[in-house]
């Protein structure tokens, strides 16, 4: 694993072993810019005394001229040698002077300079060794003395001067030993000047490896300062960290620019204490302290959430830990410390908070809020009674705006629904929502029905209203169930249960109303629940049969085929209508297992009838949405050994709710398979041509709401029929119109060009075998039964009219009454009856034209010219009524 080196141990590691002396001493070229820096302040430093050193030489030379002038018969030629010599000395040392101080000099290369000075110095030394030795060679007396003297000290001031640089030094000392070597010759005290000379030459050595060392750490050690400092400097402008410091009281003097900003925008920070600066959170916890405290006890905290004292509405916040420095003798010497920025961190903790407790699209409270709010309003003891209500909400035809506009209008759709909940709702209460097109209300402390109802209905209403989304009109509905506490239950989750009941109910009556929770829905769950599981066992012991209600041809009047329809004997319900347990079915999740069973069982029993004779099976949008279903398809032939030709699968529109590329496949992949489509209770729900467009169908089934009363006077019936039979003739489709049970229907259907006829008239759903024999009968000619003629629903009645036949008027009693015509006791007609005109008043002072169509013993059936609204003899009787009174 890898861990930084201590800073000693990366230095030591950086430092050449050993160094060519040239290197050492600076007299070669190095590409390190360290060695370059020394050498440089090495020669700043002669640069620094050596004006003083060449005015000493100078000063020593005049002296030496004085001194040979006055001495001068006693030594001739000596003012010739010390001129010499000082000439020599003046070169060396002003040759010296501007290598280390002109500018000229300056843009020479560091180990060139130094290697200029090195070579002056030896010229120095030799110059001033042979100026000594030809002093002290004169006749002893004071002069011969006092030149010595000063020669000496120029040697020694020169050799002092010259010694920072180690090269020079050395030259400076090797210079000085060669000449007196040259001088004096072979002798003792040229033996022992070497002797000196090697000690100092070793030491010059160590001190220029101690140089190159230090100068090595001192730029180890500055780099890595700046680097700390630009790195702080960095931190403190654009991270999100801080430093501070203060002194032994408390007060600050240091503080990071840009909290010192903020802490005090107009003045200084520094020398401010730090309560007086900052302000603690006090509901943040560990916090129990202050810094006051702290600063007075002198102990270290940490992680204290403060904001600017001067500001208490500000949103910055920081986090500061600090603790006590002491020197090296124990003192306290103040506190030092650091921070970090917590706003970001606040506003984020803020926005998980949010998140937590509110639906992010909206902006309304979520599922989670909604429940702690229920159960906290539900908790408060307010007396002996808790009044609150509960609405659940769900959206009508919000998945028909999704499918049609796309989700981000769903979602545009439901912020504007939200808007329009909070304003209805106002204080009363908390809104929220659950997900999807769901919301929930909670009503704390109403429990007046009337309120409520008033509330819910104007809720509905709102929602109920246009939106406008993307330029495009939108109408959705609203449901709402209705639970209050503690009456519909004492807890949140039996309030909920119920009010989701009652929910439930509103949609079963319609949509678009309100219901109040009833002990009876809970006992209509329970049922459901329990027959659930009555199914269960069912689907598992195979409780149930399939008959079979014939197809006829409206052509042939034969039967071409049966649709197989699902039967239950409960053991003690008796017999349990599709209607009732399919829906569970399909709740529950085993419609595929009995959609199976009897897609299987229909085509084996069918496989016993003719070749020409299809079976139809209807197959649920829950079965057509499993990728499977071809398979099971294609498995349910091959056991029953029948062409795909006599199978027929009807399904609804409800397929098309989730219209996407995999019913595209499904449709695509059943037809290949050989079958039949058709397209069940066509008209009945979210009708749409492109579903014939696109759908590949073979035929569609006219729903039976369309066949009642299609053949009585004035029903529209029959026109929208013949449209449904001229787009499928068109289309190339059959069709099929379900529930006739009027025998005058046949007629019409076959007038109006509907190919097959499926109902009661052509007689009730049988089992396989009893469809076997009557396949069997007459080649399997169809013979109608039921009622002969379509008429209008009576209503039973005793009441007085006045009629005018032929001009005579006349009174009767009115026996039963429809929108076509009634049954009259008390009028006799001769002759043939059918056909005669007359007037009858069904309101006052109103005679209605009619006709008299049977007459016998005393009664006769009479048919109104136009329908006539039943309606209206309500609104005449209570006429009559408020003028009585």
């Amino acid at each position: 694993m890898y861990a930084p080196l201590p800073t000693a141990e990366r230095r030591a590691q950086s430092r050449p072993r050993s160094l060519p002396l040239r290197a050492l001493f600076g007299l070669t070229e190095d590409d390190r810019d360290q060695v370059s820096d020394l050498l440089v302040a090495k020669l700043a430093q002669v640069a620094a005394v050596w004006p003083f050193t060449l005015a000493i030489q100078v000063v020593a030379c005049a002296l030496l001229f004085a001194l040979a002038a006055v001495d001068v018969t006693r030594v001739p030629g000596r003012i010739g040698g010390i001129a010499i010599h000082a000439g020599v000395l003046a070169i060396g040392s002003l040759l010296v002077f501007a290598t280390v101080r002109l500018p000229a000099f300056g843009a020479l290369a560091a180990h060139k300079r130094n290697q200029i000075v090195t070579l002056c110095a030896a010229a120095l030394a030799a110059t001033l060794t042979s100026l000594l030795w030809a002093i002290t060679s004169a006749p002893d007396g004071p002069v011969q003395f006092a030149s010595a003297i000063a020669v000496g000290g120029v040697l020694g001031i020169t050799a002092l001067s010259l010694h920072p640089i180690r090269a020079a030094a050395l030259g400076f000392s090797a210079a000085l030993v060669a000449t007196l070597a040259i001088l004096a010759g072979p002798c003792i005290p040229v033996a022992i000047a070497l002797v000196f000379l090697g000690c100092l030459v070793a030491a010059i050595i160590s001190l220029a490896r101690i140089d190159h060392a230090l100068e090595l750490d001192r730029a180890t050690a500055s780099i890595e300062g700046r680097i700390a400092v630009k790195m702080i400097a960095e931190f403190e402008d654009h991270g999100a960290g801080w430093f501070w410091e203060a002194d032994r009281q408390g007060r600050v003097t240091y503080l990071s620019a840009k909290v010192a900003h903020d802490l005090a925008p107009g003045g200084s920070a520094v020398g401010r204490s730090l309560p007086e600066l900052f302000r603690m959170d006090s509901d943040a916890p560990g916090t129990e302290r202050t810094l006051a405290f702290h600063i007075s006890s002198r102990t270290s905290f940490a992680d204290y959430s403060v904001c600017a004292a001067a500001a208490p509405d500000s949103e910055r916040w920081w986090s500061i830990s600090g603790r006590p420095v002491v020197d090296d003798l124990g003192r306290f010497q103040g506190f030092i410390g650091s921070g970090s920025d917590l706003t970001e961190k606040r506003k984020s903790e803020a926005e998980i908070t949010r998140l937590a407790l509110f639906d992010g699209l909206t902006g309304l409270a979520n599922r989670q809020r909604m429940r702690v709010s229920l159960d906290k309003t539900l908790a408060q003891n307010t007396g002996p009674y808790r009044a609150t209500s509960l609405f659940l909400m769900d959206l009508d035809r919000f998945k028909a705006v999704n499918d049609t506009l796309g989700h981000q209008a769903g979602d545009t759709l439901l912020q504007q629904v939200a808007q329009r909940l909070q304003r209805g709702v106002g204080d009363a209460g908390l809104v929220g929502r659950l997900g999807g097109d769901e919301f929930k209300v909670v009503l704390p402390g109403i429990d007046n029905r009337d309120t409520l109802a008033a509330l819910a209905r104007d809720l509905i209403a709102s929602l109920s209203q246009p939106y406008f989304i993307s330029g495009t009109a939108v109408t959705i509905g609203c449901s709402i169930g209705v639970a209050i506490a503690p009456d519909d239950g004492a807890t949140s989750e039996t309030l909920v249960r119920n009010a989701d009941l009652a929910l439930y109910a509103a949609k079963g009556d319609g949509r678009g109303v309100h219901r109040f929770f009833s002990d009876d829905m809970l006992a209509g769950a329970r049922t459901r629940k329990l027959l659930e599981d009555d199914l269960r066992v069912a689907v598992t012991e195979g409780a149930f049969h399939l008959c079979y209600q014939p197809v006829v041809s409206t052509k042939t009047v034969r039967i071409v085929g049966y649709e197989a329809l699902i039967r239950w004997n409960h053991p003690t319900r008796g017999l349990v209508s599709p209607a009732d347990f399919i829906p569970v079915a399909e709740e529950c999740g085993l419609i595929e297992a009995i959609g199976e069973w009897v897609l299987r069982t229909a085509c084996i029993e069918a496989a016993r009838w003719p070749d020409t004779i299809r079976v139809a099976v209807n197959v649920s949008p829950i079965q057509f949405a499993n990728p499977v279903l071809p398979a099971l398809v294609t498995s349910a032939l091959a056991q029953s050994g029948i062409a795909p030709g006599r199978l027929e699968l009807e399904i609804t529109e409800g397929v098309f709710l989730d219209e996407t590329r995999s019913s595209e496949q499904m449709f695509k992949a059943l037809k290949g398979l050989g079958v039949r489509l058709a397209l069940d209770d066509f008209g009945t729900g979210y009708s749409s041509l492109g579903y014939l467009r696109n759908a590949p169908f073979d035929k569609i089934k006219i729903d039976q709401s369309f066949v009642k009363g299609a053949a009585e006077p004035g029903n529209r019936n029959a026109a929208i029929i013949k449209a449904i039979v001229t787009l499928a003739d068109t289309l190339g489709m059959e069709t099929t119109a379900e529930g006739v049970e009027i025998q005058d229907e046949i007629d019409l259907l076959r007038n109006l060009g509907c190919t097959h006829i499926q109902g009661y008239v052509y007689g009730r759903p049988i089992r396989a075998e009893e469809a076997l024999v009557q396949l069997g009968l007459e080649n399997g000619t169809a013979t109608a039964s039921g009622f002969k003629v379509s008429r209008a629903p009576r209503t039973k009645m005793l009441r007085s009219a006045r009629i005018l036949i032929g001009g005579v008027r006349g009174d009767v009693r009115i026996r039963d009454i429809s929108t076509s015509g009634a049954m009259l006791d008390g009028l006799r007609i001769d002759g043939n009856p059918d056909g005669v005109e007359l007037q009858i008043e069904l309101l006052e002072d109103q005679m209605i034209p009619a006709r008299v169509r049977w007459a016998r013993d005393g009664k006769a059936g009479i048919e109104f010219h136009e329908a006539f609204n039943l309606e209206r003899l309500n609104q005449g009787q209570a006429s009559r009524i408020r003028r009585v009174g």
